[in-house]
């Protein structure tokens, strides 16, 4: 849920802005194939980037992490 005024981030969009090549993979594949899954999975247990670099991302692309209280 959008707070007025901004945008929440869209799924993998860091690793489709930085061309990950499991993203990229995956893209070619059927969201409910055995290969998308596995590769899905990969993501989960062995990204090939760290949170500083995905926060980075974040940061040069002008989102904020909000928390609720």
């Amino acid at each position: 849920m959008a707070i007025e005024g901004y945008v929440d981030y869209k799924r993998r969009e860091y690793c489709k802005d930085i061309k990950c090549p499991v993203q990229m993979e995956m893209d070619t594949k059927k969201e409910d194939s055995e290969d998308y899954q596995n590769l899905r999975k990969k993501c989960q247990v062995a990204c090939l980037h760290t949170t500083y670099e995905f926060h980075q991302w974040l940061i040069k692309q002008g989102y904020e992490i909000v928390k609720r209280k």
